[in-house]
C-alpha cells in the first residue's frame, strides 16, 4: 500500500515538474539561429534578393 502510494506521490512530482522549455533552452536555440544566419548570411542575402527581384519584375506583368 505504501509503495503504490509513494508511486503515485513520485509520479505526480515528475508530472509537476515537466513546465516545457526552460530559459537555457531558449537561448541555445537562439544562439544556434543566429550562428547559421552568420555562416550563411551571403546566400541567405544572395536569396532574398534575387526573390524581390523575381517578384518585383513579375507585378508589372501583373
Amino acid at each position: 500500500m505504501w509503495a503504490a502510494r509513494a508511486a503515485r506521490q513520485l509520479m505526480r512530482r515528475f508530472v509537476t515538474e515537466e513546465d516545457g522549455i526552460s530559459t537555457i533552452e531558449i537561448i541555445l536555440i537562439i544562439v544556434v539561429l543566429i550562428g547559421l544566419v552568420i555562416i550563411f548570411k551571403s546566400q541567405l542575402t544572395s536569396l532574398v534578393n534575387s526573390t524581390l527581384s523575381r517578384i518585383t519584375s513579375q507585378a508589372g506583368s501583373i
